[in-house]
């Protein structure tokens, strides 16, 4: 269809091939101003003391209110259809299923 004769309010969203491969994260480290919300993806492993941010997203928070009411709706429908997603624990702040890494100290036990 020709961009022009485009139903209003329908956005032509191209997805990129390299874009479509996607990033995995299993950690979002979220952070705010007076003006955005900033949200950086990485990924962390068992054993391993080091994580890179592999995609920073900034939104505006209005944007990011949208976004979270958005999340909700696909959290519902897929639990209506899949079942409720398990937490591993969710009274404890490390949800990971294994225990993150520790910064090493000088201090020495005897």
């Amino acid at each position: 269809m020709d961009e022009r004769q485009q139903p209003q309010g329908q956005i032509n969203i191209e997805l990129g091939e390299k874009e479509a491969e996607g990033n995995y994260s299993n950690l979002a480290i979220i952070s705010h101003s007076g003006a955005e919300f900033i949200i950086d993806f990485t990924r962390i492993f068992p054993g391993i003391p080091k994580a890179k941010v592999h995609s920073r997203i900034i939104m505006t928070p209005q944007h990011c209110k949208m976004f979270l009411n958005a999340l909700k709706d696909n959290i519902e429908r897929f639990e209506g259809q899949y079942g409720d997603i398990k937490l591993f624990n969710p009274n404890n702040d490390n949800a990971f299923g294994f225990q993150l890494p520790v910064k090493p100290t000088d201090e020495k036990v005897n």
